[in-house]
């Protein structure tokens, strides 16, 4: 039986990722996780398989190889640059039963549906119906979902479709970049659910859970921004290294409806608490930040960093997902993925 393996050696990554004719392009996932995520796929020869994030085609190349002569894989990007780049690689490389098209993922592709399988590499704000409903019955879904109504807190998660219904039947750490309406030059800057970003001096931004009740200037979220980046306290962890997996993990589970997440630093978040008065973060490096020594918002992040050590730091796997059914009229219908404690 072939392997992914076998196949991932006759599959030339650099010449997806670094073409000579288009160079090297950013839009790109890490191939130890593309093998990870198509090996939860499960794909067979003669299926139909939809990716969503074309990227720089190798995920799709790995795939139609997966699927054979007999099957077909429907690439969707909203970045037509990427898609029509993709499809002439594809094309020079005798792959047959691929085809990259420019679309919106979120809604799908109906005009090839049904599908076997689908495999997401962007995040969509909720598992969208139209996927659940363009998949066979016992088909497989693996995508990055959010956990939490703030950027980079997503797992992925491995969920079958029976009769139009999803379930969850695992869940992993990982997520990839947002799913957004037009194609995203800046890579740096969360794609959804920024509430408020500076660009000079340097690029920072903030992400309130608690925007719903902000007012229309996003004045707390300014504040709240500007409290961590003024003249704020600051203070080292006095715990081990920050295990940022199951940090966030941990703090998305709790669903508290004034959890922030910031980028203060270039390549560098801050995950915490605040308030209208008040805000403390922890960074992934270990210095909390915060608005004053006797802050509350800082009490409460020591309150919540105490919890996960006592814990344990449990794994993102550990955790018992479930899918929620959304359709307030905002967007498109679907679920949103929760995590809870098992015990």
């Amino acid at each position: 039986m072939t392997t992914l393996a076998d196949i991932a050696e006759t599959v030339p990554e650099r010449h997806y990722t670094h073409h000579e004719g288009r160079g090297a392009t950013p839009h790109r996932s890490n191939p130890v996780v593309i093998h990870r995520e198509l090996t939860t796929l499960d794909v067979h020869p003669g299926m139909h398989v939809a990716e969503f994030g074309t990227g720089s085609g190798y995920s799709g190349a790995l795939l139609a190889q997966l699927v054979g002569p007999t099957g077909q894989v429907t690439s969707l990007d909203i970045d037509h640059y990427l898609t029509r780049w993709a499809n002439l690689i594809h094309h020079d490389r005798g792959l047959g039963n691929i085809r990259c098209h420019t679309a919106d993922g979120t809604a799908g592709f109906p005009e090839r549906a049904p599908y076997d399988r689908m495999v997401a590499w962007c995040t969509p704000p909720l598992l969208p119906q139209a996927w659940v409903e363009q998949v066979v019955g016992g088909g497989f879904i693996v995508t990055p979902l959010p956990v939490a109504p703030v950027p980079n807190m997503t797992v992925v998660a491995k969920i079958r479709v029976r009769d139009r219904q999803p379930e969850v039947e695992a869940v992993f750490t990982g997520g990839y970049i947002e799913a957004t309406a037009s194609p995203k030059g800046d890579l740096d800057l969360p794609g959804r659910w920024v509430d408020w970003e500076n660009r000079v001096p340097g690029p920072s931004w903030i992400s309130i859970a608690w925007r719903g009740k902000d007012d229309w200037q996003n004045s707390g979220a300014r504040t709240t921004l500007h409290r961590l980046l003024g003249d704020a306290y600051t203070e080292r962890y006095d715990g081990a290294e920050v295990d940022w997996p199951s940090w966030r993990t941990f703090l998305a589970a709790a669903g508290n409806p004034h959890l922030t997440m910031a980028g203060l630093k270039p390549d560098l978040w801050a995950l915490g608490h605040s308030t209208r008065t008040a805000a403390a973060v922890i960074q992934q490096d270990g210095t909390i930040l915060a608005d004053r020594p006797n802050s509350p918002s800082l009490e409460v992040l020591r309150v919540w960093l105490s919890n996960w050590e006592t814990a344990g730091r449990p794994a993102p796997e550990s955790y018992v997902p479930s899918l929620v059914r959304c359709e307030d009229g905002d967007g498109p219908a679907g679920w949103a993925l929760r995590l809870s404690r098992s015990s």
